[in-house]
């Protein structure tokens, strides 16, 4: 079970999920939830626990899209009217999700209160994240991406103050975020502990310094 200091959420009367709607279901680590290619027709609300959204594309292996933590919607973009799923959902520890059906989300967003444009700025957020870490992947030196995507699973890449208890993530589904290699994300990782940006005590633990990374410092 995973349990993570972190900032408030945006999501007002929705943190706590019971509003929402729906059931809450739980999961086995490593767990597929979804698979890509199948109907969309739901979308899910991480109330304990992590999840893995990877991609795969004809010719080439399967590439780890997101990691995603408690307070987290994914199988969102259903709302845009996309009826297959994208990508494939798997636990990554033992999990607490929410499933709620498409109709019912609509029926929320379409209601003009605060706490439905505080769910509807939310979700366009989460899409904005996922382009922006494909930005990343041409812009960002593989150190830089690393530092970016545990600052995102932290939820300190824009505030916070930290430090943040975040999932256990292997070294190589990060390798396969960053687009680089399990022993180079060892590299940065020791470098990053070296300098106090993350701690090892049973669990990882990310310092808001680590957006000095980010600038090279």
């Amino acid at each position: 079970m995973i349990h993570r200091k972190r900032p408030a959420t945006p999501l007002g009367d929705f943190k706590s999920g019971a509003s929402l709607g729906g059931k809450v279901g739980q999961y086995r680590n490593n767990q597929e939830i979804y698979s890509q290619g199948d109907p969309a027709l739901t979308l899910f609300y991480i109330q304990q626990g992590g999840v893995r959204l990877t991609t795969r594309t004809v010719g080439q292996p399967s590439a780890v899209t997101a990691i995603l933590g408690v307070h987290d919607f994914f199988g969102e973009v259903c709302l845009a009217g996309y009826p297959l799923r994208m990508s494939t959902a798997v636990t990554m520890t033992a999990c607490s999700i929410r499933t709620i059906k498409k109709q019912k989300m609509l029926q929320l967003l379409r209601k003009k209160s605060g706490a439905s444009n505080a769910l509807i700025g939310y979700l366009l957020a989460s899409l904005n994240k996922y382009r922006d870490h494909v930005a990343d992947l041409l812009t960002s030196n593989a150190e830089q991406r690393l530092a970016r995507i545990l600052l995102r699973l932290a939820h300190l890449e824009k505030g916070g103050s930290g430090p943040v208890e975040i999932p256990i993530v292997s070294h190589q589904i990060l390798a396969a975020m960053v687009g680089t290699t399990r022993p180079r994300v060892n590299l940065f990782m020791n470098r990053f502990r070296n300098r106090g940006y993350i701690h090892y005590d049973g669990t990882l633990v990310v310092s808001k310094t680590l957006r000095k990374a980010l600038t090279g410092n």
